[in-house]
């Protein structure tokens, strides 16, 4: 009996904290296939990296999420409204960053602000509370008396994100939102991303692979409409080919001698033998099933009397992942936007 009410408890805790929750979600445009039976959740704290190739159907699912698009099958629901049957409910919990941020270029920030804050439904004080709060942490100060037409691309980028967060969201769903920004308002958003996931779910879009590393606890990968991969970033960069790999330098004419030492080693799956500077050689010794070589291999080499000049393990890169899982053969695929 105290199983199942432990059981029955877990289970409604885990209700409680998912934020957003599509299942077998879809989305058609004639015959054309922009998002396919796409299953995922997205609890609070998490801040969900959502990966793709330009087509793959991020920004249909997004703005099917934010209750912009109507799905053509599946459900998505956040904090427990569907988006269909309780829209108005869906859009008062949730921060919507849309691709592109449009905005009323005649407008300065402060306007376009307090427009927004009107139609959240804030007024007098709470309205001015809440625009100082949220001009503060996008850092938008200094512009907002400047029509937004005139603002560069990174400025218009932080209006868009301050709209979004301006009636504090249980859930913010974010397109691109480094879009256009330089270096070091990259590193400021993304801390603010970071700051605000505490009691938050986040989605992230993005094509900047380091973002997903740098802020996301989470990530998925589609491609075609399809949900093809779902971890935390380092079990993402855990599938990468060379991942954990051994890279040794020794003299050029200790590179066979090497190579063989490396293949007779148990814990070895493959060598191979990289160009590298004249004068020497470099082996890429990959291991089975993650095993530890760096120790081994540098008693091996030591065993074979090989003079090692440098020996180091590579970490994947999520690139790699990206490319590997989205340039997969599409000749059976439908045509996908």
């Amino acid at each position: 009996m105290h199983r199942n009410y432990d059981e029955i408890k877990g289970k409604l805790g885990q209700f409680m904290s998912e934020m957003i929750a599509l299942k077998n979600l879809g989305k058609r445009f004639g015959d054309l296939v922009a998002v396919d039976d796409v299953t995922l959740s997205v609890a609070r704290g998490e801040v969900l990296g959502f990966l793709g190739p330009n087509g793959a159907g991020k920004s249909t699912t997004m703005k099917m999420i934010a209750g912009f698009l109507e799905p053509t099958g599946g459900t998505a629901t956040v904090c427990g409204h569907d988006v269909v049957d309780a829209p108005v409910a869906v859009k008062q919990k949730i921060g919507y960053l849309p691709e592109g941020a449009p905005t009323y270029g005649d407008m300065t920030p402060r306007r376009f602000l307090s427009f927004i804050a009107q139609i959240r439904g804030f007024d007098g004080g709470e309205r001015e509370r809440r625009i100082d709060e949220v001009v503060e942490k996008v850092i938008l100060a200094e512009v907002m008396n400047q029509p937004i037409d005139t603002l560069s691309k990174g400025f218009k980028r932080r209006v868009g994100l301050a709209q979004a967060m301006l009636h504090d969201p249980e859930v913010l769903v974010l397109d691109e939102p480094t879009d256009g920004l330089d270096p070091n308002q990259k590193h400021h958003v993304r801390q603010l991303i970071t700051e605000m996931a505490k009691d938050k779910a986040i989605i992230v879009s993005t094509h900047i692979l380091e973002e997903v590393e740098a802020v996301c606890s989470r990530a998925v990968i589609i491609a075609r409409g399809k949900l093809l991969a779902d971890g935390s970033p380092e079990d993402l960069i855990a599938r990468a080919p060379n991942h954990n790999a051994v890279v040794v330098a020794v003299a050029s004419e200790s590179a066979r001698t090497a190579a063989a030492a490396a293949e007779a080693m148990d814990d070895v799956s493959n060598v191979e033998i990289l160009d590298a500077p004249a004068g020497g050689a470099r082996l890429r010794v990959r291991p089975k099933n993650g095993a530890a070589l760096v120790v081994p291999l540098g008693d091996a080499m030591k065993s074979a009397d090989i003079g090692v000049q440098e020996i180091y393990v590579e970490r994947g890169a999520l690139d790699d992942v990206f490319r590997e899982i989205t340039t997969g053969d599409q000749s059976t695929e439908t045509a996908h936007a």
